[in-house]
């Protein structure tokens, strides 16, 4: 019975605290005025004026932004993140200042560093791209292997027509792209 009571205790415990840790629920008018402050990591969902927490969730609000490496599926006016895994659909902006691995919907997309998905907005920026954007513009810094379709379509790294069919050019109307 001991020992019964001893698992119980220490499983209390443990629990209590991985709940300080994390919340399932967030509630916030700005970062600062919210359930948890910007040091609690969401799990469940996040409903926001303007939010920033760690998360692994789905965020529903005017402005979500994300710190550290988070993940879930965000839906606002503006997203904003670290790092991010899964589905943004930012109205006017989605930024992610890492990597974004997933899709990224919006005016305007952009990743800093390595974009490994799906952009389509009316522009799109990755950093290093690997996947596909489609825009009206597509700019990509660099890309490991990737498909630009839209207007105008930008891939500096890309040389004029010598590396058919791996790559086409540093700029075309239509499609571009580089394998």
């Amino acid at each position: 019975m001991k020992k019964t009571l001893l698992l119980v205790c220490l499983i209390m415990l443990l629990t209590a605290g991985r709940a300080a840790a994390a919340s399932m629920f967030q509630l916030s008018l700005t970062p600062d005025i919210a359930l948890h402050d910007r040091d609690t990591r969401i799990e469940g969902m996040s409903l926001n004026i303007w939010g920033e927490n760690e998360q692994s969730s789905f965020a529903l609000g005017l402005v979500n932004g994300f710190k550290n490496q988070s993940e879930g599926a965000a839906i606002g006016l503006f997203n904003y993140s670290d790092g991010y895994t899964g589905f943004q659909f930012g109205l006017f902006m989605n930024y992610t200042n890492g990597s974004m691995l997933g899709w990224q919907v919006g005016i305007c997309d952009y990743t800093v560093g390595t974009m490994q998905g799906v952009q389509i907005g009316g522009v799109n920026y990755a950093g290093n791209l690997k996947g596909l954007q489609l825009g009206l513009v597509n700019y990509a810094a660099a890309v490991a292997s990737g498909i630009q379709i839209g207007i105008v379509n930008i891939i500096p790294t890309n040389e004029w027509f010598t590396r058919f069919p791996d790559q086409i050019a540093p700029a075309m109307f239509i499609f571009n792209w580089r394998f």
